[in-house]
């Protein structure tokens, strides 16, 4: 089923809006790009609109303690938490989403942009990126990742180490 967006007049399926109960057809009126515009214009005009939600959400969970560990306890059991905290943390620590990582992880074979080893059974490979400019460089198991950094990112060293270990044959 579709639906027309309010804000920006595209015609889009059911999935690109927010659920609302309280709308006819269960969905909000905007898509949920406008949605997101919308609500980002409310915090910039406002910059104390943020900092009054979290101190009402963090409210709420203190008067409610038995709710939120029942919520959080069905985001677990669903697996919708780990998802969402993944999802979280490749967004703020690299700006990547789980898609990017999905194509990396494609683009090299499925597995350590180094070795070639595969993802380990229920984990991620390590994002790789550059302490310095912060972009994300590729994919590495975690024996690759702790290498690099033993070798603090220095290609200098990492070449006399490979020089070593030609030599040592």
């Amino acid at each position: 089923m579709y639906k027309r967006c309010r804000i920006c007049g595209e015609e889009k399926p059911l999935t690109d809006y927010h659920q609302a109960s309280g709308m006819r057809d269960g969905h909000r009126n905007e898509c949920k790009t406008c949605f997101r515009r919308l609500w980002k214009a409310r915090y910039e005009a406002d910059p104390e609109r943020r900092r009054r939600a979290s101190a009402r959400a963090r409210s709420w969970a203190l008067n409610n303690p038995d709710r939120l560990a029942a919520s959080k306890e069905r985001r677990r059991a669903s697996g919708q938490l780990r998802t969402n905290q993944r999802r979280t943390h490749l967004k703020r620590k690299y700006g990547i989403t789980v898609a990017d990582y999905e194509a990396m992880l494609a683009a090299q074979g499925g597995g350590c942009a180094i070795c070639g080893a595969p993802e380990p059974e229920a984990q991620s490979l390590h994002v790789d990126h550059c302490h310095d400019t912060g972009a994300v460089r590729g994919l590495l198991c975690f024996r690759c990742n702790a290498g690099l950094g033993q070798f603090d990112h220095d290609r200098d060293r990492l070449a006399r180490a490979a020089s070593y270990l030609g030599e040592s044959r």
